[in-house]
């Protein structure tokens, strides 16, 4: 008897990674330690376990029970960053953010004129020039304006609300879309951010659960998709 039950070492074994209940993981290490004192008190005198294989049995029920606990250790601080997380949305609540979008909205009053809400650009990297154009919904091109350089990151901007001719545009829902080119003219890639404001926030069951509501027009959004607080 030399050898102890390879099975009952890869159930342990298997157990630390599979999700084995603390009941099972303890019944499966008083197995292989009750196979172990069995092994040694039956071995034979002229072939004794080596001092290297008790050692290797002996370290994998240990590594079994460092497993459970580190298992433990990160659930536990899984928690407190999904709580973490929630806590942070909530602080966002009535604030003003940019998220990923092409949407202005624009007001008319009597006595302040046009107002358009802010929007915003996302560059992976500098742009060497970077050209906005706000259009109606029908596509009608409304207002545009270069921009100039604009550093990588997320930078915003406002429109007061005016056509290039000074005209004030009617109240209601516009498009922005932006043209960003490099030092040789070339399109390079770029994302338009829209103006929102969160309303609520709903936790979910983890911290990438977390979403923040921005009302009827812009739905729920997670908390990765604020590029901007305002």
């Amino acid at each position: 008897m030399n050898n102890i039950d390879t099975s009952v070492v890869s159930s342990i074994n298997s157990g630390g990674s599979s999700g084995l209940s603390a009941r099972q993981s303890d019944e499966l290490r008083n197995s292989f330690m009750t196979l172990l004192i069995t092994q040694l008190q039956n071995q034979d005198p002229l072939k004794p376990m080596e001092n290297s294989e008790m050692t290797s049995q002996l370290a994998q029920i240990n590594t079994v029970s460092g497993i459970e606990e580190l298992n433990s250790t990160l659930e536990g601080i899984t928690q407190q960053m999904d709580a973490a997380k929630a806590l942070q949305a909530a602080g966002l609540i009535d604030k003003a953010v940019l998220v990923p979008g092409n949407n202005v909205m624009v007001s008319v009053d009597e006595e302040n004129g046009s107002y358009a809400t802010p929007f915003g650009i996302e560059l992976d990297s500098a742009a060497e020039k970077v050209v906005v154009t706000v259009t109606s919904k029908a596509g009608e091109v409304l207002y545009t304006k270069d921009l100039g350089a604009v550093a990588a990151g997320v930078e915003s901007f406002s429109w007061g609300g005016l056509t290039n001719d000074g005209a004030a545009v009617p109240a209601g829902a516009y498009n922005v879309n932006f043209k960003a080119t490099n030092a040789q003219g070339e399109l390079m890639e770029s994302r338009a951010l829209n103006y929102a404001l969160v309303q609520g926030v709903s936790p979910g069951t983890g911290g990438n659960d977390v979403r923040l509501d921005l009302g009827a027009i812009y739905g729920q959004v997670a908390l990765d998709q604020i590029k901007q607080i305002l």
